[in-house]
């Protein structure tokens, strides 16, 4: 199973992010040059949808993503992130489980979660948004669902995805990402779950769980430069994806696309 991870497109009806940058162009030149993809099955996009949280952000990130996933004859899958809200995602992406056709095919959890099925394996999308806040928290009643759900195994595993990381590589970006990560560890570990995909650090990480491999993508919009000085935060241009296998031999196997950009590595703030 060949997945195409999306996340933080970061859209709005204007084009831009409150940055100003141009994120309706930079999803366009990514999936433009994600097109070359061989033997996709599936396109997910791991929140941070909408920049304003609109319905109309939504709705352009669904149609542009959607007619790649149709033209592949795939489904495509969101989840929302704290720039999202659930009214505007849910007015313009139901479930977020949408076949190749743009129907909602996905069965609803808690909250925005919800969960679906390709060929056999099982897609649970998870909804860590605190509104108002950066961070996420997965409650205990959507914790609850994944239990359940994953008590009984799926023909070729599950994949969750959710927008804030339960892994991070320093402590700023903790404070940023999942505040209950050991909760979602305890109801991964021993299951058929081949990874937990997120978002919300527009950088590329992995590691694992509780012993479950966890892949971040890096963002569509822009990227987090890790280079620059300790207590610094460095954003540029350059916009980013990543392609992840499961199911194979080196299954999770992931890695991250960036796209041609001549403007990749503008500094969008620096503080």
């Amino acid at each position: 199973m060949r997945i195409l991870h999306l996340s933080d497109t970061h859209v709005t009806a204007a084009g831009t992010d409150e940055d100003g940058v141009a994120s309706t162009a930079a999803l366009e030149r990514m999936l433009a040059d994600a097109g070359a993809l061989p033997d996709l099955d599936l396109v997910v996009v791991s929140g941070d949808i909408a920049d304003d949280g609109s319905t109309e952000g939504c709705a352009e990130v669904r149609d542009r993503v959607g007619r790649f996933a149709a033209e592949r004859g795939i489904p495509h899958v969101y989840c929302t992130g704290n720039h999202d809200t659930r009214d505007g995602f849910g007015a313009a992406l139901g479930t977020g489980h949408l076949d190749r056709n743009g129907d909602d095919i996905g069965r609803a959890g808690p909250d925005r979660a919800a969960i679906s099925h390709v060929g056999d394996l099982r897609v649970i999308t998870l909804d860590s948004l605190v509104p108002g806040a950066i961070h996420g928290v997965i409650p205990d009643a959507q914790l609850a669902w994944l239990r359940a759900e994953l008590a009984t195994p799926a023909p070729g595993g599950s994949v969750v995805m959710l927008h804030h990381p339960p892994i991070a590589p320093f402590p700023a970006l903790a404070a940023i990402g999942l505040h209950n990560p050991d909760d979602l560890g305890a109801a991964v570990a021993g299951t058929d779950v081949l990874a937990v995909l997120c978002g919300h650090f527009h950088l590329q990480l992995s590691g694992t769980l509780h012993g479950v491999p966890v892949w971040v993508t890096p963002g569509v919009v822009t990227r987090a430069d890790l280079t620059a000085p300790p207590g610094r935060l460095r954003v540029v241009t350059g916009a980013g994806a990543s392609v992840v296998e499961v199911g194979g031999p080196s299954s999770p196997l992931c890695y991250a696309l960036h796209a041609r950009d001549p403007e990749a590595g503008t500094v969008v703030f620096e503080n």
